[in-house]
């Protein structure tokens, strides 16, 4: 089967995509359900209806265009990504996996492929957290894997919540009829820019990526006491912030110590109150970020953290209170799909870097009920969610190359 990848048309499609923006270009940012996300939506919907496949769309968005197989009753092969995009980001981050996807079917239908299974392209609703501030809403919703109430808890910046904004944007329905159950997959594979520097500093094309790591996010606050910053002397003071300070470098420690170079932790929201020069800190609040791709490595090392907290609390005359808001687990990706990514590279002659992904993907909550595996294409110096992100034409249509080929293995 001689495959043609129009890496032109992925080019043009990609700059189209990016043009649904809030932010000047080179930025891109397009929040989930916003004016500019729906038009990016409509736009996508008519080049997939233009590709003849059959679109439909669940209660929160996730939308769903099936290229019909010989056997429409098998479970389908799937392929997909996001097309939101965090606030003055880049243009490839979840778009080269959905652009790729709709070229990897086109490509297959050009070549007169007649997949025996069904192959369905999946567009994920919110990858990013910055509406809702929950990453990966869509998919957690389709495997199933977030609790209705609390999905209906979640609110915007302005207060909205989700029914209401979803409502709003044209979908309904009740949300319970979202999940899928394990087998409506046959596969799943993601296709991705990398978002770190590996395999740019091999020069190595491909990474067919084993295991996906999964954040717990930790809050946590500090109660001190306030003061005039000149009129308290240093061994009267308990400093929140103070405190905050040395928490932080404490996960950093932690996270070090582990020896392991998969485990990483990044304190990234700290605010601090009254925030004064010339006041005290009393309270701070700071989130964590911790990550692994091993569950009980990385839950030993929030342990790890909530320990520490006690004893600089102690230390400090503080009060410290650790709050896990967030704690999915990791995923070993599947044989099945490993297989269908490394044939297509060796067939194609190709070399891969077999790695992990330590950002987290939809393809994350997929693997709960669907076999999965991830393809990442090299990124310019690893940067993401930058206005300077960026791929080469050359090495997407490679990445789409080898989808392609991997959808086809897959769909027998």
């Amino acid at each position: 089967m001689n495959l043609q990848i129009h890496s032109d048309r992925i080019t043009a499609e990609l700059e189209a995509l990016a043009s649904f923006s809030a932010t000047q270009a080179p930025a891109v940012t397009r929040i989930v359900f916003s004016p500019v996300d729906l038009q990016a939506r409509s736009w996508l919907k008519q080049r997939c209806a233009a590709a003849g496949l059959t679109v439909r769309e669940d209660a929160v968005g996730n939308t769903f265009a099936r290229w019909i197989g010989a056997e429409p009753a098998l479970p389908a092969v799937a392929s997909g990504s996001h097309i939101d995009a965090i606030p003055h980001s880049g243009r490839y981050d979840g778009t080269v996996g959905v652009i790729g996807a709709l070229e990897a079917i086109r490509a297959l239908q050009d070549a007169g492929f007649n997949p025996r299974r069904s192959i369905e392209l999946i567009l994920f609703t919110s990858e990013e957290p910055t509406r809702f501030g929950l990453g990966c809403l869509g998919s957690r919703l389709l495997s199933g894997t977030l609790d209705l109430v609390r999905a209906a808890s979640l609110r915007d910046a302005e207060g909205a919540a989700l029914d209401q904004v979803r409502t709003r944007a044209g979908f309904s329905g009740p949300l319970a009829g979202v999940a899928l159950p394990p087998g409506a997959y046959h596969a799943f594979v993601e296709l991705h820019i990398e978002q770190g520097p590996l395999l740019e500093r091999g020069s190595i094309p491909l990474g067919v990526v084993t295991a996906i790591a999964a954040p717990a996010t930790l809050h946590i606050e500090i109660e001190g006491e306030g003061g005039h910053a000149g009129g308290v002397l240093m061994p009267d003071r308990r400093d929140a912030f103070a405190a905050a300070a040395e928490i932080a470098l404490a996960v950093e420690s932690a996270a070090r110590s582990t020896g392991a170079v998969d485990t990483v932790a990044t304190v990234g929201i700290c605010e601090v109150f009254p925030g004064a020069v010339n006041s005290i800190p009393s309270r701070v609040r700071m989130t964590a970020d911790v990550r692994d791709i091993e569950l009980e490595r990385r839950d030993a090392l929030l342990a790890t953290i909530r320990e520490r907290c006690s004893a600089i609390a102690a230390a400090r005359g503080v009060t410290v209170r650790c709050e896990v808001l967030n704690a999915d687990a990791p995923a070993q990706s599947s044989p099945l799909v490993l297989d269908g990514l490394r044939g297509a590279c060796e067939k194609l002659q190709l070399s891969y870097k077999c790695m992990v992904s330590r950002a987290y993907h939809d393809s994350l909550f997929m693997s709960r009920i669907a076999p999965t595996a991830m393809l990442f294409i090299p990124c310019r110096g690893g940067i993401s969610h930058r206005p300077d992100e960026f791929a080469s034409a050359e090495d997407i249509a490679r990445g789409v190359l080898v989808l392609a080929n991997a959808l086809a293995r897959l769909t027998e």
